[in-house]
């Protein structure tokens, strides 16, 4: 028996043989093209993109049909990939100066641009080079369509385990006998993953690399919540994680219950509880799970995959989609956080010594504001089609609030003297993720409408402890009382402005922990879809004066591990093991 450890993507258990995916292990064919074979090269090149294009087009429709439109827009990036001149126009450039084939110049192409994303440590940047691979591997397989070989077909019920799937792979997938995907590489973040969430297939990814040592039809178990993957279990394991599969069924048929029920105390206290999205198609997946609007839309990804700043159009089609999926639904959309391991290389990122700490978020917008208006005017303009809300990251100041203010005031001149719609009156939240706003959130309280606690960074910042150091994990303490303290700061300045104040940290999707935070006062809070139903059950199962005694006991402790077992022992009958 082997046990690999990955990232988890989508909640349950498969069971099952494995199918393994491999790589095509064929070489490019590579030679020389005497003066008149160039053009007619050329022509091979330009017919291969042009049929790559229409398979898109046909796997767009497919994916939109059977999961959902905006699924399908995955693959409208695709086609902008395709219609972009990059690839094309130096793919011929290198046919005609350098005289080698088609497949050759691809090669080259795609390495050049893949070292691009690859030397990049953002997570969104890989994921786009990961669909960029897929999009050049479809165009040489249609330079030779005659051999291209066909789709594999899976005769039984299988586990897919590869060292990564792309999402037009997983198309092709969606309608056979899949029951779980392992892959190798990968992240959350990626539209293989966003699909495969939508597909409700266990899934895990990041395992590392054992699928060489993997024999076909080996029995695997994939474990989507903790992200395990075990090769040729032992009888015991096998019959545990039978009856986990069994208990974890229950489980979910018992939350589907809860899907239209109210986040509310046995005793009636009320909170709300929101999803976090990355991408317009997650917004899909939130209603199913019971999530009553949008916590946190950040908007990065718009300006991460690409070589220059996207159009006032192009994310007005963003925006707008997910204000008409989620109808009078609220949706919060947090403007642009670059900055810290996020960098654009069109934005002409210097090298900072700290970047968590630098040009970054707020600090870049009120800098740029040609690129703050610009967003500022599409969310405007998509409020028009749902309930929108503008929530400004990385707030320092008194002064980064008003400033925004006044670009918020120049956005509704323009959009006036244009004459396009727009929602004139929007609220305005501060995302409390420094230390310093937490201490000014009296002062921010008078100049906002709704607060948002980002615990993540607040978290880091106020420990001095890198999250995404190993070193330092032990330090990344949610339940540390400074924490906990700066929390029951804010609620109560808030709420003695009477304005709501929500947390779309990692945090809130602990059930102990979001209890806890209920108890503190949070009005809603914000997670990732999936964890929405586990962390709804339990505030519904507890009570408001239970809650306030756990809470009372807070002051007795001093250290994160006290709080979180004294979390944890008191609401034992709560979390019970399901």
């Amino acid at each position: 028996m082997k046990i690999y450890q990955g990232i988890g993507i989508t909640p349950g258990i498969a069971i099952g043989r494995a199918c393994v995916w491999k790589r095509s292990a064929e070489s490019l064919p590579v030679y020389r093209l005497r003066p008149q074979e160039v053009e007619p090269e050329v022509s091979r090149l330009q017919q291969a993109i042009d049929r790559t294009e229409q398979e898109i087009l046909r796997l767009q429709e497919k994916m939109a049909n059977s999961l959902g439109p905006e699924y399908g827009q995955i693959f409208a990036m695709y086609r902008v990939f395709l219609q972009d001149k990059t690839i094309r126009e130096k793919a011929i450039t290198i046919i005609r100066q350098e005289r080698i084939n088609a497949e050759r110049a691809l090669d080259v192409v795609i390495k050049d641009l893949g070292e691009v994303f690859a030397y990049s440590p953002e997570e969104l940047l890989q994921d786009r080079r990961r669909d960029l691979l897929d999009i050049v591997e479809r165009i040489i397989a249609n330079l030779n369509p005659t051999k291209r070989k066909q789709a594999r077909v899976l005769g039984k019920r299988r586990i897919i385990v590869s060292q990564e799937l792309s999402p037009s792979q997983l198309a092709t997938l969606s309608h056979q006998k899949v029951i779980g995907l392992v892959m190798e590489v990968g992240s959350p973040t990626s539209h293989a993953a966003i699909i495969a969430r939508a597909m409700d297939l266990p899934t895990v990814v990041g395992t590392g690399i054992f699928i060489e040592t993997l024999k076909e039809e080996e029995t695997v178990i994939v474990d989507g919540e903790t992200g395990q993957v075990i090769i040729d279990p032992d009888r015991k394991t096998l019959l545990s994680y039978k009856q986990k599969q069994k208990r974890l069924a229950s489980f979910q048929k018992r939350l589907q219950t809860l899907v239209h029920l109210p986040a509310k105390t046995r005793d009636g206290h009320r909170v709300n509880l929101l999803a976090n999205i990355e991408f317009p198609e997650e917004a899909v997946s939130v209603g199913g799970y019971g999530g009553e609007g949008i916590g946190l839309y950040r908007t990065e990804y718009l300006y991460l995959n690409r070589n220059d700043l996207p159009s006032e159009e192009e994310q007005f089609q963003a925006y707008r989609r997910v204000a008409e999926l989620m109808k009078e639904k609220p949706v919060v959309i947090r403007t642009i956080d670059l900055g810290g391991d996020k960098f654009p290389s069109h934005l002409g990122f210097g090298k900072e010594r700290n970047p968590f700490l630098g040009w970054r978020a707020i600090r870049i917008c009120l800098e740029r504001p040609d690129i703050f208006i610009s967003q500022i005017k599409a969310v405007l303009r998509a409020a028009v089609y749902g309930h929108l809300k503008i929530m400004i990251p990385m707030v320092a100041t008194v002064e980064e609030v008003q400033q925004t203010k006044q670009v918020i005031d120049r956005s509704v001149e323009i959009l006036r003297q244009e004459g396009k719609p727009f929602r004139e009156e929007i609220p305005l939240g501060v995302l409390i993720e420094v230390p310093a706003a937490a201490l000014l959130c009296h002062r921010l309280a008078t100049m906002v409408d709704f607060f948002s606690i980002g615990t993540n960074d607040l978290i880091q910042y106020t420990l001095a402890a890198d999250r995404g150091n190993e070193r330092t994990t032990h330090l990344y303490q949610p339940c540390h009382p400074a924490i906990l303290s700066l929390i029951t700061t804010i609620v109560e300045q808030a709420h003695a402005h009477q304005i709501r104040v929500g947390l779309c940290g990692e945090m809130a999707a602990t059930p102990e922990i979001a209890c806890l935070l209920v108890a503190l006062g949070v009005d809603e809070l914000s997670m990732a879809p999936a964890a929405i139903p586990r962390v709804k059950e339990s505030i519904r199962r507890v009570t408001w004066k239970r809650l306030v005694a756990l809470r009372d006991r807070l002051k007795d402790f001093s250290t994160h591990s006290e709080i979180y077992s004294h979390l944890k022992n008191s609401l034992a009958d709560v979390l019970q093991e399901n």
